[in-house]
């Protein structure tokens, strides 16, 4: 864990595109296609399955519209955070450490890492679901199992940002095959669709799912992401290369929101045309969807279909997750962690969850699970899209690429409309759990709950608007630079340590430990005896290799005496890194110089990767010698 070394969002990959490469034409506009197909299966995630096939069953084609606005809502928002990206070459995240007090950007980050968890919860049981439908592994399995995409997604970033998209879009595209399919075997009536597009809530069951609907759909951590992956294009700065960005960023978004539209409208459908119109309006489950779509439908291919579309589903979307939570916690907290434990994080979070509920609620709960958490999604929503339209408004920052005054009140219409949906549910859900229960302290903790969320709500939409008369923090991502002079020469290093294997690892070692030495510099040459015995009985060994061992070192300490240093050997076993690490302690050395094999990856897992957890265990400088 370390202080973010960057101040650029996915600094691995930063302006990592240049479309300007690309010849005139169509290759230069694809060059900028890519990033709204990452955002894309955020909007068509297994939390949007729960919600559309409940929302089907229950009220048949009534609630399309609420898709269709979903969706209209999604592609404003996600023109602002590309337009964010773009001109202020800053993501979200990073603008909210700018705008907002420590305490607030804290709270605001937690709420983040929230919708990442809810999101991942989704991503989780879907996956398990689907793996259950189609190869009837249980879900506590399934569950497990997707913990093992964490390492390939690892793997997909390694080979670049480009083949990350195309691995995307190959999944977005299985989906889209599937559903079509789907479509062909269910033969909606199209009359009987567009009635849906006539705004209505039936009931208070219907704004559940509504909420539910429009927090699956527009996704407050996508906002952070798209931010910062269209920073991925090496844009230029003047005037035209911007206005260019922009627009091709927003038919980019246009293009895979729109296959996001179809594949959530496609599960509405689905649902209200085979299950609505039978009489089935409790089908709420994705198992019970599968297991009665073949004999309703007449084919068994509706069913492996619709499984097959869940994993990719699942599958695509944790991309999103594990990206949007390293650029929210590194814009948050200048805070970069190694992108492995950054996934298992984030997934472990979502793991546990998810087991705790198979485990002791049972599998029945699962599709209720996904429905709650999309709706917690929905509930951190305003706290992305209010910011987020205050940064694109500034002038001071955005210069002429501010937002209009008409695209200024269609955001705030739809950041309206979230939060009117919010307060109510909250309401309503307030009002459950205080007469749900006597106790007082459950109650008042209800009321603390609300009235915070209102206290937020309000701090973040007035606090930038005062701020425009106030002095701005600073948002620098590193602190000044001291004064030169200020600076205490360090002193000559009296005592080196030199971690020595017997190879020819150690001529480099022992080369800079002469440039570093003065005439009164003592060193102590260390070598961990690492033979099967000396594993067992450490010191009280007298085999072979610990002879030999010794009868090296003693060489290299007569060596070094010839040339007039003082110096002495110091033998280790058992664990490499602290046996070197408690040597080092107890000769109170002043450096240590180790060696570097050259190797990474697996060979570290097989070798041991000496120098990264050394350096955790020793306060002193250490030296690679190469």
């Amino acid at each position: 864990m370390s202080q973010a070394f960057s101040d650029k969002s996915l600094s691995d990959v930063h302006q990592s595109i240049d479309p300007n490469k690309k010849r005139k034409g169509i290759r230069r506009i694809l060059a900028f296609f890519g990033p709204a197909y990452l955002i894309s299966v955020g909007y068509m995630d297994p939390g949007n399955w729960a919600t559309d096939i409940a929302g089907g069953s229950a009220f048949g084609y009534s609630l399309i519209w609420v898709l269709l606005m979903s969706n209209v809502m999604a592609l404003l928002l996600q023109s602002l955070s590309a337009r964010l990206g773009i001109v202020q070459g800053r993501d979200l995240a990073q603008c909210n450490r700018h705008y907002y007090p420590k305490g607030i950007n804290f709270v605001l980050y937690i709420l983040a890492e929230l919708a990442i968890a809810a999101c991942d919860l989704a991503e989780v049981l879907g996956m398990a679901i689907g793996l259950n439908l189609l190869l009837d592994i249980p879900l506590m399995w399934g569950v497990s199992i997707s913990v093992l995409d964490t390492f390939l997604l690892l793997y997909l970033q390694r080979l670049g940002i480009r083949k990350l998209e195309a691995f995307i879009i190959t999944l977005v595209a299985i989906i889209g095959l599937c559903f079509w399919i789907e479509m062909v075997y269910v033969q909606p009536v199209i009359g009987d669709i567009a009635k849906g597009f006539v705004p209505s809530i039936p009931n208070s069951a219907a704004l559940y799912i509504a909420i539910g609907i429009i927090g699956a759909t527009v996704m407050p951590h996508n906002l952070y992401l798209h931010s910062a992956l269209v920073q991925t294009r090496k844009t230029g700065s003047d005037r035209k290369s911007i206005l260019e960005a922009i627009k091709y960023n927003v038919i980019d978004s246009a293009i895979a929101l729109n296959l996001a539209f179809f594949v959530n409208a496609a599960i509405l459908i689905l649902a209200a045309a085979v299950f609505y119109k039978a009489g089935m309006h409790e089908v709420a489950s994705m198992q019970e969807a599968h297991k009665l779509l073949a004999p309703m439908l007449g084919s068994e291919w509706s069913s492996h279909l619709f499984a097959i579309a869940l994993i990719a589903a699942g599958q695509s979307s944790t991309v999103t997750g594990t990206l949007a939570g390293q650029i929210v916690m590194e814009g948050y907290l200048q805070l970069r962690i190694n992108p492995l434990v950054r996934r298992l994080i984030t997934r472990l979070i979502a793991v546990i969850p998810a087991v705790l509920v198979i485990g002791y609620l049972g599998e029945q709960e699962v599709d209720a699970m996904l429905i709650f958490s999309q709706v917690i999604l929905s509930m951190q929503l305003a706290f992305a899209i209010i910011p987020l339209i205050h940064f694109v408004s500034d002038k001071v920052r955005m210069g002429e690429f501010a937002i209009g005054t008409k695209t200024k009140i269609a955001s705030w219409v739809v950041a309206t409309i979230v939060i009117a949906l919010n307060l109510w549910q909250l309401y309503e859900s307030g009002k459950t759990w205080i007469s749900g229960t006597d106790q007082f302290w459950i109650q008042a903790l209800v009321v603390l709950f609300v009235l915070g969320f209102v206290l937020l709500l309000a701090i973040t939409t007035f606090y930038p608007l005062i701020l425009k008369n106030r002095k701005q923090h600073n948002s620098h991502i590193h602190q000044n630079i001291v004064e030169i002079n200020s600076i205490p020469v360090a002193k000559n290093f009296k005592t080196i340590a030199l971690a020595l294997d017997f190879s020819s690892n150690d001529n480099p070692i022992l080369a800079y430990a002469l440039k570093f030495a003065q005439a009164d510099t003592e060193f102590v040459l260390i070598h961990i005896v690492e033979s099967a015995s000396a594993a067992v009985i450490g010191a009280e060994t007298q085999d072979f290799e610990m002879q030999e061992d010794e009868r090296i070192l003693a060489q290299y300490v007569a060596a070094l005496a010839e040339k007039g240093y003082a110096a002495r050997g110091k033998m280790g076993f058992k664990n490499r890194t602290t046996a070197i690490a408690n040597i080092v302690k107890e000769c109170h050395a002043d450096l240590l110089i180790v060696g570097s094999h050259g190797h990474h990856s697996i060979k570290d897992l097989l070798f041991g990767e000496t120098v990264n957890v050394l350096r955790h265990k020793v306060d002193i400088p250490i030296f690679i010698a190469k």
